[in-house]
């Protein structure tokens, strides 16, 4: 009897999935080359930290672990209303934003269904919507970032129920300005969701902030992705929100796990929130962190793409064998060919010296291959 192939059982269109594959962790680096002193640009992490706050609060939520969490997240989106005027209706809170991505989509979406995204935008879009057997439409890029009305176009005349924006987009850190989204939102037909993601939201230089979240009083289709992983520094407590019209939030909390958010990121994330001051350091670390890797890289002759994110991709010939030696040479950062981009590496900003090592490292390498 012929043993029987159990993948054969999932969908179609499950089987059809390249699994998502982050960032390599220092450990692992440790345990296949046995060197110390790594530093890690992979994961566009926050090079800072957490909020002293923060951490403090996640260690007092500790003595409640045998309890469950607030299902609710009550105190979290008490904070988050007053933070944004909303109502409590309007704010839904995730396992990290990728978490709210995927519920948007297991919550709006059906076998059949068509979902816009962008050439070289973040890759949970495209998983998200397979996932549950709706087909992808990638547009192609303008200058590496969104093309809004190639993908308004696409939208309308291919039947799409949803759209995800990415602004700034990882992995290239383009950026959409606020009065031409504003445009694109206006111009598209409101029975299309369209999911705005602003994950690096906090990292956009002064001059290019916008306020989307004034925009749910005229558009109900728009849902606003945030979270506390990055320039708040809470990437491992996996603690995300999204803002949007009260009857979107409630179609989403209907498929939502009872208990998604723990108390632990519940608590770290208000007390984050909060903490004004080291979110500020953070932008300041960042614009500082740019200007030092832009600088190298411009110094070593290599082509980037400007961004507006706390990370930046660059053109490097052999970028597999690059990225390779920078592993050996104790640097990890993130080969980025499952984007259609081959030739380019994202490196994310760190403290100065972390910079500078990554720099010298390369620096090194291109001579070795001159």
């Amino acid at each position: 009897m012929a043993e029987m192939n159990y993948s054969e059982l999932a969908p179609s269109y499950i089987r059809a999935i390249a699994p998502y594959q982050p960032g390599k962790p220092i450990s692992e680096l440790e345990r296949e080359l046995g060197i110390t002193d790594i530093v890690k640009l992979a994961s566009n992490e926050n090079p800072l930290g957490a909020s002293p706050r923060a951490v403090f609060a996640a260690r007092e939520a500790l003595a409640d672990i045998s309890l469950y969490p607030d299902g609710n997240g009550f105190a979290l989106k008490q904070a988050l209303v007053a933070r944004y005027g909303v109502s409590m209706g309007q704010v839904f809170l995730g396992n990290g934003s990728n978490d709210l991505l995927e519920l948007v989509a297991r919550a709006f979406l059906t076998v059949g269904d068509k979902v816009v995204y962008s050439d070289h935008a973040f890759a949970v879009y495209p998983l998200a919507t397979q996932a549950v057997g709706a087909t992808g439409i990638s547009v192609a890029a303008l200058d590496y970032g969104h093309d809004l009305d190639a993908m308004r176009k696409a939208a309308t005349e291919q039947g799409a129920k949803l759209i995800f924006i990415a602004n700034p987009n990882n992995p290239t850190g383009t950026f959409l300005p606020g009065d031409a989204l504003l445009a694109f939102m206006r111009a598209l037909p409101r029975h299309i969701l369209v999911v705005l993601d602003e994950a690096y939201n906090e990292y956009l230089p002064k001059d290019c902030r916008y306020d989307s979240v004034s925009w749910l009083n005229e558009f109900p289709n728009l849902i606003i992705s945030r979270t506390f992983s990055k320039a708040y520094g809470l990437a491992s407590l996996r603690v995300g929100y999204a803002l949007g019209d009260v009857r979107v939030m409630d179609m989403i909390n209907r498929v939502r796990q009872p208990f998604n958010v723990n108390s632990m990121a519940q608590a770290a994330a208000i007390a984050a929130l909060d903490d004004a001051e080291f979110v500020q350091r953070t932008y300041e670390l960042n614009l500082q962190g740019m200007a030092q890797l832009t600088d190298g890289l411009h110094a070593l002759g290599l082509e980037y793409i400007p961004s507006c994110g706390n990370f930046v991709s660059f053109r490097v010939s052999n970028a597999a064998h690059v990225y390779r030696r920078l592993l050996e040479l104790g640097v990890i950062v993130r080969p980025i060919a499952s984007y259609g981009m081959a030739d380019f590496l994202r490196v994310s900003i760190g403290l100065e010296s972390q910079n500078q090592k990554f720099l010298s490292a390369l620096k090194q390498i291109l001579g070795e291959a001159a």
